[in-house]
């Protein structure tokens, strides 16, 4: 199956058979499966822990910690946030105490991603979602691992048609698919 793109010159572009095959061949969804199976466990182990926790789940205690420290500016060295826009408004999370309700949905949020994602629950939706939690994670300063989970998050977005074709997905898309679809008249 090859794919065509005429550009605004008139030249037509054939889309790399490598990038068709991973993300639009029903046979890459065995490596989209390895994908989300790993990052899945990822994400249940980052929140299994927390749920297990009064830090995150009572206090928000962890939370508060962790927007403190990335609030911070150092008086030497760079501050872990990079840009002002993204300090001050966790600062005013901070203010408003928002870690005590936020800290519980960051724990849940993380271990549903993980269920989602290994269940091949609406992938694209769920990898996007995830992702967005790993670039918060980023831009509070907290590179460690948020940087392969972002990145991998973004490949399952774009991979969201053949990504779920092993799992859920292929049972649900195609159904609500029938809900925008318009009923053929009959002749």
């Amino acid at each position: 199956m090859s794919t065509y793109v005429i550009t605004r010159k008139g030249q037509t572009l054939e889309t790399p058979s490598f990038l068709n095959f991973l993300f639009s061949d029903k046979r890459a969804s065995v490596i989209w499966l390895i994908a989300r199976l790993w990052l899945g466990w990822e994400w249940i182990e980052a929140g299994l822990h927390k749920l297990e926790s009064p830090d995150w789940m009572v206090t928000g205690n962890a939370l508060k910690g962790f927007w403190t420290n990335a609030v911070k500016i150092p008086e030497q060295g760079r501050p872990p946030i990079a840009y002002d826009w993204y300090r001050n408004f966790l600062q005013s999370m901070l203010d408003a105490q928002a870690y005590t309700w936020f800290a519980k949905i960051v724990a849940v949020s993380e271990v549903l991603f993980g269920i989602a994602l290994i269940a091949g629950l609406f992938i694209g939706a769920t990898a996007f979602f995830a992702g967005f939690m790993n670039w918060n994670f980023i831009m509070a300063g907290s590179a460690s691992v948020n940087g392969v989970f972002f990145g991998l998050s973004v490949l399952l977005v774009l991979a969201w048609k053949i990504a779920g074709y092993i799992g859920l997905d292929y049972f649900l898309l195609p159904r609500l698919g029938d809900l925008w679809m318009r009923p053929t008249p009959e002749k």
